[in-house]
């Protein structure tokens, strides 16, 4: 489980479905069958959509002018805002596993999230959509 962060004081503790310890998020949360399905079905999805983000940062890096202070200022927040896209897609994936978790998953979720001294991404009230 990797943990990742987000702005803020309080960094959001995040599971990173796209990333490759889906082995681990598997085996520490104990999934079921329907939220390892999930699970590789949403991690796919967000594999598509940072894909797309990281190609558009490569060519943000590949034209945009970098001679003055001023384009560097402007590359800096161009990439941020991409980095930002980047972090809030791995959110939402992980958002949508988490509110899969039953209240023991939850629970080790809460208790992991403490131990890294990170905030706990809160569970959706209804069951996320493909």
């Amino acid at each position: 489980m990797g943990v990742h962060t987000s702005k803020g004081q309080v960094r959001d503790c995040l599971l990173n479905i796209g990333g490759r310890d889906k082995q681990t998020i598997i085996q520490v949360f104990q999934l079921n069958e329907l939220q390892r399905d999930k699970l590789l079905i949403w991690s796919k999805q967000l594999d598509s959509i940072t894909t797309e983000t990281e190609a558009r940062i490569a060519q943000l890096f590949d034209t945009h002018p970098q001679k003055t202070d001023k384009d560097m200022a402007d590359l800096a927040t161009k990439y941020a805002v991409l980095k930002e896209e980047f972090v809030v897609a791995t959110s939402r994936y992980d958002q949508k596993l988490i509110s899969l978790f039953n209240e023991r998953q939850y629970e080790r979720y809460i208790l992991l999230c403490a131990e890294a001294g990170k905030r706990p991404i809160r569970r959706l009230s209804r069951l996320p959509e493909d």
